[in-house]
């Protein structure tokens, strides 16, 4: 698997101007969310190559073409998917089609997914932050072997199973790929040519895009750069949340 070296850019000056932590905190960190009792990883500001991996044939044409991304500022991504214990503390429901405080919380819409992530003061990652934090510095297809990393069609026993069990990426982040799919903020559309920096996809749309694969999917949709297509009121037992923590 080729991998390449994060390039942190942000400096403790625009990091107090935007309101983010200053760039001194090791990527990596960590810290608990004191409204869903969550676990939070630091991820760096720094560059990648979003979209289809060096020599993966199995890419969509909306994988296409791969260009440079810069996020320009660190964040705060959960360490797991919101667990169903976490949702219930925060919302007082648990709409999950499998039960268990430790498993991934499923069933819930966009709307919904974005609500839980504003109620503990944040909100749901951009499609650039998710896929960065996902390959955590990593160009391959995936950030491991996809059996070691996470729960898909072929190991999964057709159902979800608790957070953190697979191998975590370089960031310390569990089932970036599989279990449950992750909603992000943007609307579904074409990638543009050329570097961007913060990209946050277009101002509207129809579908969203939730990312990862799930515990039902192939092999072909558990990679970094797989871009799912939903309507933003979908709900199903593969489809929960991961926020970004601001």
């Amino acid at each position: 698997m080729r991998t390449m070296a994060i390039l942190p850019i942000a400096c403790a000056v625009a990091g107090l101007l935007y309101g983010q932590e200053p760039a001194t905190i090791a990527p990596g960190t960590k810290k608990v969310n004191p409204k869903d009792g969550l676990t939070y990883v630091w991820i760096p500001a720094g560059k990648f190559v979003m979209g289809c991996s060096p020599g993966d044939a199995e890419c969509f044409d909306n994988e296409k073409p791969a260009h440079e991304v810069t996020i320009t500022r660190g964040f705060w991504l959960g360490q797991t998917s919101v667990t169903q214990q976490a949702y219930q503390r925060v919302t007082g429901q648990n709409p999950a089609n499998h039960k268990g405080a430790n498993l991934p919380v499923e069933e819930v819409n966009w709307n919904e997914a974005q609500a839980y992530c504003q109620a503990i003061g944040g909100r749901l990652p951009t499609e650039a932050e998710w896929e960065y934090a996902a390959r955590a510095g990593s160009t391959g297809v995936r950030y491991g072997n996809l059996d070691e990393i996470s729960w898909y069609d072929k190991n999964s026993g057709n159902q979800s199973h608790e957070v953190g069990q697979k191998l975590p990426n370089a960031f310390g982040l569990y089932d970036m790929l599989g279990n449950t799919w992750q909603w992000v903020a943007d609307w579904n559309g074409p990638y543009q040519a050329g570097p961007q920096s913060d990209p946050t996809g277009p101002a509207s749309g129809q579908l969203k895009m939730p990312h990862g694969g799930s515990w039902g999917s192939t092999s072909r949709l558990t990679r970094a750069s797989y871009r799912g297509t939903v309507e933003p009121e979908h709900r199903g037992n593969k489809l929960g949340i991961r926020c970004v923590w601001e």
